[in-house]
């Protein structure tokens, strides 16, 4: 009995240090909070809700321009990095002596298009999202 200790120890060890970087990343991920996403401008931009009402769902915007008509055009860009690096060498660091690890890189662009009517409502909205 135990000899099997010993062995579910020693697995246990050399089994703590193989997490991927995926799931470093994704341990470290905020998809929580008030974060702008596709899923959030689906759900909460409607035609006709007011400016205010967007700038409550959204946020402010990084740029406010105008059309020909001198209607208002909100424009939504935002831009996220990761870099993870997942070092894979703590199971089994008191048998050996070297290490191996992965890096995992991504970046995410999401650009918002908001039109207003003459009254300040929203009469068009378009995202573009990407990732590489």
């Amino acid at each position: 009995m135990r000899g099997l200790n010993v062995i579910l120890l020693v697995t246990i060890l050399l089994l703590s240090g193989c997490a991927s970087a995926g799931y470093h990343r994704q341990s470290v991920r905020d998809d929580t909070g008030d974060r702008l996403t596709v899923g959030k401008v689906q759900k909460e931009i409607k035609i006709g809700m007011s400016s205010a009402d967007v700038i409550q769902a959204l946020g402010s915007p990084n740029v406010v321009t105008t059309d020909e008509e001198r209607r208002e055009v909100w424009v939504y860009d935002k831009i996220a990095s990761e870099i993870v690096y997942s070092d894979s060498n703590a199971g089994l660091k008191f048998l050996t002596s070297g290490s191996s690890g992965a890096v995992s890189r991504n970046q995410r662009t999401l650009t918002v298009v908001i039109k207003f009517d003459n009254e300040a409502k929203v009469r068009d909205f378009a995202y573009h999202t990407s990732s590489f």
